[in-house]
């Protein structure tokens, strides 16, 4: 069974295979996540959409901290491997490695990409986990893209992780659509309510996914669920 937990924004904790892997961490600087005890927060792999503060204020910490594997582009690797964070492991878009939980797969998100201190960040970046257990889709910060059908046509996602606050990415109503392209139709929601810029109507975007045949779970902040 695999457990995901939400530590708000973007940012998940998803324990599969005996492994904990934490997407985007951006916890501390969240007002919303303040009840969360990020000094108990711990992890064996921590994946990095793309360089934006908001998904990545934590990592540098919870990389000294645990001594995770961080995976992310290869810029973003040279810039921890300059900040003496060596357990790295770089990707780029197509690329496949098998780890001990399973296999990942770095894919295409149409979004900017820099890192905290202005520094190119390569292309920012999804994920394609997947084991005899699960198979789930992290999209990160993106655009609706019709790429994402070819997910749909080469993976069965169990459920997928996709962005619907709009402004710095789609919305709901393309993130609906997004489930049909990746066939999947269990969506958690992420990238929404943070902040004012992407503050949404939660029923609204629920009843987007409904038209689409799709269930969106929008997770409480510190909420962990099995599926």
């Amino acid at each position: 069974m695999t457990r995901v937990t939400y530590f708000g924004h973007s940012c998940f904790l998803v324990e599969t295979k005996g492994k904990k892997l934490i997407f985007d961490p951006f916890i501390t600087p969240n007002s919303l996540a303040n009840e969360i005890n990020f000094n108990e927060i711990f992890c064996d792999f921590i994946f990095v959409s793309h360089g934006h503060e908001d998904h990545c204020a934590d990592l540098e910490i919870l990389a000294n901290k645990t001594k995770a594997t961080v995976l992310g582009s290869w810029e973003l690797h040279t810039w921890l491997n300059n900040k003496n964070i060596l357990n790295t492991h770089p990707m780029n878009l197509g690329g496949k490695r098998t780890f001990d939980f399973g296999e990942v797969k770095m894919v295409y998100a149409a979004h900017s990409n820099s890192l905290p201190d202005g520094t190119y960040g390569g292309t920012a970046a999804g994920y394609i986990i997947s084991n005899d257990e699960t198979c789930f889709y992290y999209a990160g910060d993106t655009a609706l893209t019709s790429d994402m059908k070819l997910t749909g046509e080469m993976y069965n996602l169990d459920f997928a992780f996709l962005p619907i606050g709009s402004n710095f990415t789609m919305d709901a109503a393309d993130a609906a659509i997004a489930s049909q392209f990746i066939r999947c139709k269990k969506i958690i929601g992420m990238h929404y309510d943070t902040f004012g810029y992407i503050v949404i109507d939660k029923q609204k975007a629920i009843n987007e996914f409904e038209k689409s045949g799709a269930n969106l779970l929008l997770m409480k902040i510190g909420e962990t669920i099995n599926i």
